[in-house]
């Protein structure tokens, strides 16, 4: 039986298993990446506990918490050659897993503009600093396009938000946005992994994606151009034809 209740996952598509973990934004920030994928795979995309409304067990109180509960559930659900893709802080849950599969369950990770790591020389922004104009000049290549401007949202649209924030405070707020031991971590970690980056992206620039990209064992780093820190969004053609090649050349 299932150990991990508290995760709920919504599945399409069928063949090889793909787990995608999406960032703070919430799972619509993935919504058309698992839409692309699902016409050729199997496709499992979580809602992490505490965000859009869900539940969080109060014992859930870190990233490294929520990478061995989606480490769990694999095994539970007896999924083996798992490739996981995340973005910003599903990039830094999927990393962590990597370095915890002991079973050898994932055979490839795609991490986008992910945080997790410090990089003394190009320091994670302090998301929780800016407010919605300074997120959308940090976060996106044409930022006017995508400000949320929070006068114009529901008041259920500011309750989700102001609710997945206070989560992303809980699990990430300190340290912030990192696992001190996790780049050290990461050269035990030899599957293939592809980390795609947003040129534009000021959040974790593509500077901290070099170092990020080099110290796993068999890493890559992709520039995607006119893009900030979420390129399946802004660029989805050139994100999503990047992660194609990857799984074909697996």
């Amino acid at each position: 039986m299932p150990t991990t209740p508290y995760l709920s996952l919504s599945e399409a598509g069928t063949g090889r298993p793909v787990l995608i973990l999406h960032g703070g934004g919430g799972p619509a920030t993935v919504a058309g990446l698992a839409a692309h994928l699902a016409r050729t795979a199997h496709i499992l995309t979580p809602t992490h506990p505490g965000w859009d409304g869900t539940h969080r067990p109060d014992w859930l109180t870190g990233i490294d918490d929520l990478a061995l509960a989606y480490l769990h559930r694999l095994h539970d659900l007896r999924l083996r050659d798992v490739l996981v893709i995340g973005s910003s802080l599903g990039g830094w849950i999927a990393a962590e897993m990597s370095v915890r599969d002991t079973a050898g369950i994932i055979t490839g990770l795609v991490l986008i503009d992910a945080v997790g790591v410090r990089v003394e020389t190009e320091p994670i922004t302090d998301f929780f600093a800016l407010d919605a104009r300074g997120v959308a000049e940090y976060a996106w290549h044409d930022s006017a396009r995508y400000y949320r401007d929070p006068a114009a949202m529901s008041a259920d649209q500011l309750a989700i938000q102001q609710g997945n924030m206070a989560t992303m405070r809980v699990l990430a707020g300190e340290p912030y946005m990192h696992d001190p031991k996790l780049l050290r971590r990461l050269q035990r970690v030899d599957l293939p992994a592809l980390l795609l980056w947003g040129e534009s992206d000021r959040i974790v620039t593509p500077a901290y994606g070099a170092v990020y990209a080099a110290a796993f064992a068999n890493g890559r780093l992709e520039v995607i151009p006119e893009a900030g820190h979420l390129p399946q969004l802004e660029q989805p053609e050139a994100t999503f034809a990047l992660i194609d090649a990857y799984l074909r050349s697996q």
